[in-house]
């Protein structure tokens, strides 16, 4: 029965899926072309200008001085222009990267002092690049030709017009000197074969009344004026002198290149209108089909719970029997086995199938376990109120199954929890290694680095990413893995503490106020730096912004030992906290981890490292005079190596409140071991 209601519906579902996965494509589509189409409008207006500009330039460097006030003019719409496309990046880019020196060129222009070959190439690498990065070249709707046509038209009348566009400045310029010069004919021809072939592909794509519109703008008396004064060109190819007023063929090709303009818009228009109108209809079906949808829904809604009731009224008698295993046994056995060692003997048979199993099987943890009702749970009610004795002894079955998976699935959880740590130990090591080659990488862009500026957020980098190493040692230290950074040789206990400063967030509030000299064996520099950094993050996380943290470090003569301390004056812990701190301290286990709330999680990386030190190695918590907390971390004779300057001037005293301070850690640490020692002796 699931098989004959799952597979129509899945059917169903799929149909409906792919119905409007399909729409909310074309939608898509849709819109980007619609949106396309308005910035290649936005985009041939500037180049429009554009043209017009490099004309009038070109014919002034021929040396037409009345083209002075319309290039003026020209130039003021083309800035215009270019204010309006500062908000599509792609556009921007290619205007700072081919129009940078618009300025330049403009005053080399005015001064008369610009190459006209040069001038020209300029303007025509930069029509050509935004020509090019025109979005509608990469527009196309795949399921509607009209629309694909259009922007296809569009396309082949931009490069047409600027054919024409490029003629007009070439030859006013020619024009204006009276000959043509070195390549200038060669480039008139080639103007004037791509103007033909960009003509031909529009006739293909093109609409009747655009063809038509097309048609009109090459049929005007300004047109056949120009071909006129482009028919004395070709005469001039053996360079001539050319009798031709540059003003006359300018005008008669600025009003067939705004013609072509007007014929570009109306096209890119139909396009827009097109686009719009594929929107909508994508819209409606789009709507449709998420009716449909909604529809299908409520459909397979109501067939499952049909098929819901249909099932559950047979399996009524069965209730008694499944609560039993789900509140009772199974609950019961999986605590077992989640107690027991990595491979946990099979349990004893239930007493109702009292054939024991064989020794193999006995010996296997993945034994599958058949745990029935017991011999004194209620007979299942009458059969033929339930549906027939078949369906019963498949849902007993089916329980049973569950139950055996269930211990299955505990029995192996040993195993996962182990794969797990590993994988967060494979993960740290991963990540630590990014992080050591991104420290190498950052340092050395420090030492190539002249800039002040560049070069204090390259230590901001640094310092992120050494918290970033922190973090990873963290996971690698809750993973129970080794530490990953083993320094070889000792360490001074003002380095470590800097070491330790250096990997917190906050590192500008934190004050060595006084570290007696002390040499730390190697094996425990970067562990001793880890901890003191936990703590120390920990203080300046619950203390205030303004209130800095106090890293302290004495020699303990009488316990040959030596003393961390890091105070802060936050919001300090209540003794209940403290205990709870001080057992995650001393938890080194599986479960202390997967007991302790994540936002706790630093203290059992405290306690990992103190626990990894090795024995003596220890951390209290005590209150600070005046409120907050303060750490007192103590490292034993063995974690220490021989200062090897013993005549070194002692460090100047402390401050009075720092040497109460510290005695009262050192009080407070004395009578903790003798309330230690007394409970040992009572």
């Amino acid at each position: 029965m699931a098989v004959v209601i799952t597979v129509p519906i899945c059917l169903l579902l799929a149909v409906a899926g792919l119905a409007v996965d399909s729409r909310a494509e074309a939608l898509g589509d849709a819109r980007t072309t619609r949106a396309e189409v308005g910035l290649s409008l936005r985009v041939q207006a500037l180049v429009h200008q554009l043209q017009r500009e490099r004309g009038l330039t070109n014919g002034l460097l021929g040396g037409e001085e009345e083209f002075r006030p319309p290039l003026a003019a020209t130039r003021g719409r083309v800035d215009a222009a270019l204010r309006g496309m500062r908000r599509d990046g792609a556009v921007e880019s290619v205007v700072r990267r081919h129009l940078g020196r618009l300025t330049g060129v403009r005053a080399a222009a005015d001064g008369g002092t610009a190459d006209r070959s040069a001038t020209l190439t300029f303007y025509t690498t930069a029509v050509d690049a935004l020509n090019a990065v025109d979005p509608v070249a990469e527009t196309a709707i795949r399921a509607d030709r009209r629309l694909s046509d259009g922007l296809a038209a569009l396309r082949e009348l931009a490069a047409a017009k600027e054919s024409v566009a490029l003629e007009r400045g070439l030859l006013n310029g020619v024009f204006a000197e009276g000959a043509f010069h070195g390549r200038e004919y060669l480039d008139f021809t080639e103007v004037r074969a791509t103007r033909v072939a960009a003509l031909a592909r529009f006739r293909q794509v093109a609409t009747a009344p655009q063809r038509a519109a097309l048609e009109h703008a090459f049929g005007t008396e300004d047109a056949e004026r120009a071909t006129l004064y482009e028919g004395r060109a070709e005469d001039a190819a053996d360079g001539s002198v050319l009798r031709a007023d540059a003003g006359t063929w300018w005008d008669a090709m600025t009003v067939l290149v705004d013609d072509l303009y007007a014929v570009q818009r109306s096209v890119g228009a139909d396009a827009r209108d097109r686009a719009d109108r594929l929107s909508h209809d994508a819209e409606t079906g789009l709507a449709i089909c998420l009716g449909a949808g909604t529809l299908v829904a409520a459909l397979v809604a109501g067939l499952a719970a049909f098929a819901s009731r249909s099932v559950t009224r047979p399996l009524r008698a069965l209730a008694e029997a499944a609560h039993d295993v789900a509140r009772n046994r199974l609950p019961a056995t999986v605590a077992r086995i989640q107690q027991s060692p990595p491979s946990p003997p099979a349990p004893p048979s239930p007493p109702s199938r009292p054939s024991p199993p064989s020794p193999q099987s006995a010996q296997s943890p993945d034994h599958p376990l058949e745990l029935l009702p017991p011999a004194d749970a209620p007979d299942a009610p009458d059969a033929q109120l339930l549906g027939g004795a078949v369906e019963i002894a498949e849902v007993a079955a089916s329980l049973h199954h569950v139950e055996r998976t269930a211990l299955h699935l505990a029995a192996q959880q040993a195993g996962l929890r182990r794969s797990t740590t590993e994988s967060l130990a494979n993960l740290g090591r991963r990540n630590q290694s990014l992080v050591r080659r991104q420290l190498g990488l950052i340092t050395r862009l420090e030492q190539q680095e002249l800039d002040p500026d560049a070069l204090a957020e390259l230590f901001e980098l640094d310092h992120l990413a050494t918290r970033m190493r922190r973090n990873a040692e963290s996971l690698l230290v809750l993973a129970g893995q080794n530490p990953p950074r083993p320094t070889a040789a000792p360490a001074d206990g003002l380095e470590v503490v800097q070491s330790a400063v250096a990997e917190v967030e906050q590192y500008r509030r934190v004050l060595i106020a006084a570290v007696e000299p002390v040499r730390v064996r190697g094996h425990a520099v970067a562990d001793v730096a880890h901890l003191l950094a936990e703590i120390i993050e920990n203080g300046l996380t619950f203390s205030p912004p303004t209130e800095p943290v106090e890293v302290h470090g004495w020699y303990d003569s009488e316990d040959d030992a030596y003393c961390f301390a890091v105070v802060d004056h936050g919001v300090g812990m209540s003794e209940a906290d403290k205990e709870r701190a001080h057992a995650r301290f001393s938890g080194s286990g599986e479960e202390a981890l997967l007991a302790t709330p994540t936002r706790f999680l630093g203290h059992l990386v405290v306690g990992r490292l103190a626990h990894r030190l090795g024995d003596g190695t220890r951390v209290h918590l005590f209150d600070t005079p005046g409120g907050g907390l303060s750490a007192l971390v103590v490292l034993p004779a063995r974690l220490l190596a021989p200062v090897p300057d013993p005549s070194a001037s002692p460090p100047p005293p402390a401050r009075p409140a720092v040497s109460s301070l510290l005695n009262g850690f050192r009080a407070g640490v004395a009578r903790a071991e003798a309330r230690t020692t007394q409970g040992a002796s009572s």
